[in-house]
């Protein structure tokens, strides 16, 4: 029999804009790198700059993922304080005090009221780490669970609420401290198919503990 042609596997990949001093956001440059880059033929890629703007966030997550219907979202974010790419493992639910673009902040100061604390990927950031680091990249990769209670955070928690943990954070440092545009790019590249991988070892796991 003939093997059906295989579906691309879509994948959403999400920088940020300006904000601050950042007049430039290294995440949605190092996004822009990476969608000239592709993920290969068999993989379906949107990217989306968002607002640093709490209530656009609100509005945008879900929006993504029913127009889409992702096999994973890949949200990228700027930290000033990193000096590595960073991959985050948990979204926290509670503690957003920071005033955004629009100077709003939840009343709440929470992502979902009634939802749980931290929610972590079902993608194992360590195994993707190990994965990264071992194919030599210029660019050195580090794994974290605190993704800073302001809008990176905050997105990665909506998202990872509504995709049931199929979702991902990185975090870059800003430009030329020490990286470049094409160095981030090449290492989202890199990490992104890594991801891809992981996911689909452990499908295939969780499959073959079904049939038994």
């Amino acid at each position: 029999m003939e093997e059906k042609a295989r579906r691309p596997v879509v994948v959403v990949v999400t920088g940020f804009g300006p904000f601050g001093e950042h007049s430039v956001n290294a995440s949605w440059i190092a996004v822009q790198e990476l969608e000239k880059l592709g993920l290969g033929d068999e993989v379906d890629l949107h990217v989306y700059e968002i607002p640093v703007e709490y209530q656009a966030v609100q509005r945008l997550i879900p929006t993504l993922w029913e127009k889409h219907s992702p096999q994973l979202v890949v949200h990228v974010g700027l930290s000033g304080m990193a000096t590595a790419v960073t991959l985050e493992k948990c979204g926290h639910n509670v503690g957003y005090r920071g005033l955004d673009n629009c100077r709003f902040c939840p009343g709440s100061h929470c992502c979902v009221e009634g939802g749980p604390e931290c929610i972590d990927s079902v993608i194992d950031m360590d195994a993707v780490h190990r994965r990264v680091s071992a194919l030599g990249l210029d660019v050195a990769v580090t794994v974290s669970k605190d993704a800073g209670r302001y809008l990176c955070d905050f997105t990665y928690y909506l998202s990872l609420y509504q995709s049931r943990g199929r979702s991902a954070f990185v975090h870059v440092p800003p430009l030329g401290k020490p990286y470049d545009a094409e160095q981030l790019g090449r290492a989202l590249q890199a990490i992104i198919e890594e991801m891809l991988n992981v996911l689909e070892s452990s499908e295939d796991t969780i499959d073959c503990f079904n049939e038994h």
